[in-house]
């Protein structure tokens, strides 16, 4: 399944990936890598994971890191709306819908 990212969510993964990488060499890779295995898992199943809010949005949680990928399929396609913080203000995304 294709997937399509947000630009709110593609500039909050490229924020983490940079903040990551400053704080320890390769942990942004990490955390990309674990951001890849999320959304392949979802692309794979996106009707696997709860839903979390209407219209059928959806959450996948990272392994390691403290992020919620927040995402709805439309169209035949994954929409990627967030990577959210686990102490971010929830539901800060919805005017993405």
């Amino acid at each position: 399944m294709i997937y399509l990212v947000h630009p709110g969510a593609a500039a909050e993964h490229r924020k983490q990936i940079a903040y990551y990488e400053d704080r320890q060499p390769g942990l942004g890779r990490r955390y990309h890598a674990e951001f890849r295995t999320v959304l392949a898992a979802i692309c794979e199943a996106p009707h696997r994971y709860r839903v979390i809010g209407l219209p059928a949005i959806r959450c996948l949680g990272f392994a390691v890191f403290p992020f919620d990928l927040i995402y709805r399929e439309a169209g035949g396609a994954v929409q990627v709306l967030a990577i959210a913080h686990h102490r971010r203000q929830p539901g800060y995304w919805v005017e993405r819908l």
